[in-house]
């Protein structure tokens, strides 16, 4: 037994998407046996373009019941049925909101006749609701309205189940480890299938191949149906135009990271909000107080500034400062980590020499913070070496760094050995250093430390 649903909304807009109205027709095999429909008030305004193309108004739904009304006619027409819906990972989810609203528990076994459709009726041009009633020979009247739409994919529904392959195409979908369900409407189900419980980049493309939108992933699969199951407007828009999945392995995060930040510059996909900008926003500033005390502090960069070192989040600069302070034995007091502390006493900064309880002089404490900020000058003239995990196991993955500046990834064998810069040079795959290229790989290297190696230039030794 099934019902068949469509409805129509107020779009995404301040007050959510809302029903403004719902039909619903009941099948008992291929036999409609009943059916309802009503206009549905939003307690909303509707967007005009919404009008436009419903021609549904304001004033029409004014007097129209409230979704709660209805709530229990419609959970009495759809009990221990299949929801049914042309694009059921759309419908499904808001009338499943409009429920939740009304308190009231909404919990149905669903299908897509569009999925359905691409299964039983392969190499149609279009399966959009008006192109498949027009290739198939189903009327279809009152176009964009629940009742009209609603009709028609019923007796598509019934048509599928005229076919000799229907029914049990119908029971394979509605199989409980059957993904069907799930999937975006237009995304051929092969596409997820091959998938890899890997860490890579992936790209939703729609259908003229188009990139959609670029994302990583430690587990691809299960990261890409994590977008399936998510019912916000954007993720259901994604979904709906989603045709199409293409995948690149990366071995480990670091690599899916710079490769998806990669992509997003050079596709500009219109889905990705993420990575289209940012700039460093902390930095490390030194001064020296009126007891001739040498200061490291961490401030935001305003304009104008020079800071000795910039960073893109304020976590990652104090862990910056924490680490400088252990290494060198500085004052958490006067590398203000403590502030108002009449001495130190951080936790993740050893005792000082004893600057801020008068055991060390401001000259002997001040060389030290000289060493520090020159050993933070000479890091950034050299070569960085990360390696991490390739894509197999007897693979390698090399990020480089050179001079403070990002160059290039690329992925060798796993015994492979590298003499210098030329090498590197030849085994790497040149790359542009953005904002969130320096964000990402200052993250890691702060956090791992031990997966670098830092050579400075004047070395030249073997890299390997």
């Amino acid at each position: 037994m099934y019902t068949v649903v469509d409805i129509e909304t107020t779009g995404n807009g301040i007050h959510g998407n809302r029903i403004t109205e719902i039909a619903l027709f009941n099948l008992d095999g291929d036999t409609i046996t009943d059916s309802f429909s009503s206009l549905v008030n939003p307690q909303c305004a509707i967007p005009p373009f919404i009008t436009g193309l419903t021609g549904i108004t304001t004033a029409m739904v004014r007097q129209a019941p409230l979704f709660s009304e209805l709530a229990p006619r419609i959970a009495a027409m759809t009990e221990g049925r299949v929801f049914i819906a042309h694009s059921v990972n759309f419908d499904y989810p808001i009338v499943q909101q409009e429920f939740r609203r009304a308190g009231i528990p909404f919990d149905r076994k669903k299908l897509c006749t569009v999925r359905l459709s691409r299964k039983v009726f392969p190499g149609l041009a279009s399966y959009s609701l008006g192109k498949l009633c027009s290739s198939l020979g189903i009327p279809l009247e009152n176009r964009h309205r629940a009742e009209g739409d609603a009709r028609a994919t019923a007796l598509l529904l019934r048509k599928i189940l005229a076919l000799p392959q229907g029914p049990e195409t119908i029971g394979r979908f509605l199989n409980a480890r059957s993904r069907e369900a799930t999937l975006p409407p237009h995304l051929p189900r092969e596409s997820f299938e091959r998938l890899p419980e890997a860490p890579g980049v992936y790209y939703f493309r729609g259908h003229a191949g188009d990139i959609l939108y670029v994302g990583k992933a430690i587990n691809l699969k299960k990261r890409v149906l994590g977008h399936f199951y998510d019912t916000s407007e954007r993720e259901m828009r994604l979904c709906r135009e989603t045709a199409g999945i293409d995948f690149e392995h990366s071995g480990s995060e670091l690599l899916a990271l710079l490769m998806e930040s990669a992509a997003i510059k050079k596709h500009y996909p219109a889905f990705n909000r993420a990575q289209k900008g940012g700039r460093p926003s902390f930095g490390l500033f030194a001064y020296t107080d009126q007891a001739g005390v040498r200061n490291l502090a961490i401030n935001r960069v305003r304009k104008g500034q020079q800071a000795l070192k910039v960073f893109y989040s304020q976590a990652d600069a104090r862990l910056f400062l924490e680490q400088l302070c252990a290494e060198y034995r500085l004052c958490a007091r006067y590398c203000h980590l403590q502030p108002g502390a009449s001495h130190c006493g951080h936790f993740r900064v050893p005792s000082c020499d004893g600057v801020c309880r008068g055991l060390e002089t401001p000259a002997g404490y001040n060389l030290k913070v000289g060493q520090a900020l020159d050993a933070l000058n000479r890091s950034a003239a050299g070569h960085v070496l990360i390696r991490e995990r390739g894509r197999s196991p007897d693979e390698q993955a090399l990020v480089w760094i050179e001079n403070g500046t990002y160059r290039g990834f690329g992925f060798l064998p796993a015994e492979a050995s590298l003499q210098g810069p030329e090498d590197l040079e030849a085994a790497i795959n040149p790359q542009h250093a953005y904002p969130d290229t320096a964000r990402i790989l200052q993250a890691y290297l702060l956090k791992n430390p031990d997966r670098y190696t830092e050579i400075p230039v004047a070395e030249g030794r073997d890299y390997a």
